[in-house]
């Protein structure tokens, strides 16, 4: 599994993998106890408030917010530029489900 994760990642060694795999599980830990501070501020709760409005939240600020906690762990452990091209390439497919695909039958 280490070996594939290198392959995917392009590291260079298991130290690599791992602490990628550290910067994900802090980030995760930290939008978890973020979202929590955040809708108890707000005043939001699963009790009082839709679902839809919940999803959006979540969808509007919340993943944005993990993308700046994502490159903020990054360069804590010092593999920011790994992080940001991370980020650049998902972006980038998430770019393209929005394009406008060519027509190949005329």
């Amino acid at each position: 599994m280490i070996e594939k994760l290198k392959q995917r990642w392009n590291v260079k060694n298991g130290w690599d993998v791992l602490i990628i795999l550290l910067v994900f599980a802090c980030t995760g830990f930290s939008i978890l106890y973020i979202k929590r501070a955040l809708f108890d501020l707000v005043g939001l709760s699963k009790e009082s408030t839709p679902s839809w409005v919940l999803w959006a939240v979540n969808i509007l600020i919340i993943l944005p917010l993990y993308q700046v906690v994502l490159l903020a762990w990054g360069w804590v452990w010092g593999k920011f530029t790994f992080f940001w091209e991370f980020e650049k390439r998902m972006f980038s497919r998430i770019g393209g489900l929005f394009r406008r695909k060519k027509n190949p039958i005329k």
